[in-house]
């Protein structure tokens, strides 16, 4: 194909990175603007990369560095609240037998692993840019930006998460919709029996677990019904996260000491979005979070927007025609995979929320497992 193209990339994240990182490679002109002026290089606590996710941080050349800093691991345990382990089922390796089922790492950590990825691309990189307005002909997109420079563009990706500006600006409707439940999530030392993760169910949250992050680390969570967080002081965030996870056996009252610092606690909505029908209008295109996002009951939020951005950049790549088709055909190929992950992420906190105790996890689980080892 010709590498005279040129596309905009708006935001920075998981697939915004490896969308220009993926381009890059292919010698596709890139321009990446990322509203934040740190690039989100210090943003979260943990995060949870299952192996298709690995599958892709392969394709984009990050594997190792990913290795080296995070926290491998091949299995998850359920406890009871007290902290007695009732079973521990092995991981299904879903980005095949040579990677391993699932990566536990610090979210910052990976965030300067695919910033490093894009910069050594050689892409053209703004940060405090946001694209404010976009004018659509047959041949391209001319965007104007918040600093007042204009650009041309044979095609605009719309990777600016959740609550995408773009997705709204190219008149798609669908906003996320909180589903009831939120995490308290932390970083914190890793106690020496921690090297897979631990959910418990029940007690005085719906969820309490951790994930090992490296040798000395860990991020933990607790799952509650979702306040108003106004009623939520963030002076008082490190309390109400103790307060939560005090009730919690185990490795949790180690976890539980170190958590004292409320700035350090981060506390979240679970929100749901699904655009469903096409993901592009004209020549912007949606890409992860902006099309898609569930509760991370299956720690699958960043395993999805890796997976659009490599579907979306093979595609890219394989033809000179950048049509309308080929931008469905992404649609097309990636709706079959993201709805029942969606849905599934969905289910499993609604059963949580209703008190469902007879619940068909395992049931669940084994096709969407088996799905998701497929290549994407």
């Amino acid at each position: 194909m010709s590498n005279a193209r040129t596309v905009l990339v708006i935001g920075g994240g998981a697939a915004g990175s490896a969308t220009t990182v993926l381009l890059r490679r292919a010698g596709i002109a890139v321009d990446l603007v990322e509203a934040r002026d740190d690039w989100n290089a210090t943003a979260g606590s943990g995060i949870t990369l299952q192996g298709n996710a690995l599958r892709v941080l392969r394709e984009l050349g990050v594997w190792e560095q990913v290795e080296e800093s995070g926290f491998g691991f091949g299995s998850v345990g359920i406890t009871a609240p007290d902290g007695t382990v009732l079973h521990v089922a092995r991981d299904l390796r879903t980005g095949g037998d040579d990677l391993p089922a699932t990566v536990g790492m610090q979210r910052p950590r990976l965030q300067r692993i695919l910033i490093d990825a894009v910069r050594a691309g050689g892409a053209t990189v703004r940060l405090g840019t946001t694209a404010e307005v976009l004018g659509q002909d047959a041949d391209g997109v001319s965007v104007r930006f918040s600093d007042g420079d204009e650009g041309r563009y044979d095609l605009v990706v719309a990777a600016d998460g959740v609550g995408s500006s773009t997705r709204a600006a190219i008149g798609i409707t669908d906003e996320p919709e909180p589903t009831g439940m939120a995490i308290w999530r932390v970083t914190a030392p890793r106690p020496a029996g921690v090297t897979r993760t631990d959910l418990a169910y029940g007690g005085p949250a719906y969820i309490a677990g951790y994930c090992p992050t490296g040798d000395a680390t860990l991020y933990a969570y607790v799952v509650e019904a979702n306040r108003d967080r106004a009623s939520v002081p963030p002076e008082t965030y490190a309390e109400e996260m103790r307060r939560l996870a005090s009730a919690y056996g185990g490795h949790w009252p180690e976890i539980t000491a170190s958590v004292t610092d409320p700035a350090k606690v981060n506390y979240t909505w679970f929100d749901r979005l699904l655009v469903e029908g096409s993901w592009h209008r004209g020549r912007v295109v949606l890409a992860g979070d902006a099309a898609h996002c569930c509760p991370p009951t299956l720690a699958q939020g960043a395993a999805l927007s890796l997976e659009d951005a490599w579907v979306l950049s093979q595609l890219l790549t394989a033809t000179d025609t950048w049509d309308d088709a080929l931008l469905q055909a992404y649609y097309e190929r990636r709706i079959a995979r993201v709805r029942p992950v969606v849905e599934a992420s969905v289910r499993i906190g609604q059963w949580q929320l209703d008190g469902v105790r007879d619940a068909d996890l395992p049931g669940l689980m084994g096709p969407l497992m088996t799905m998701l080892r497929e290549l994407p």
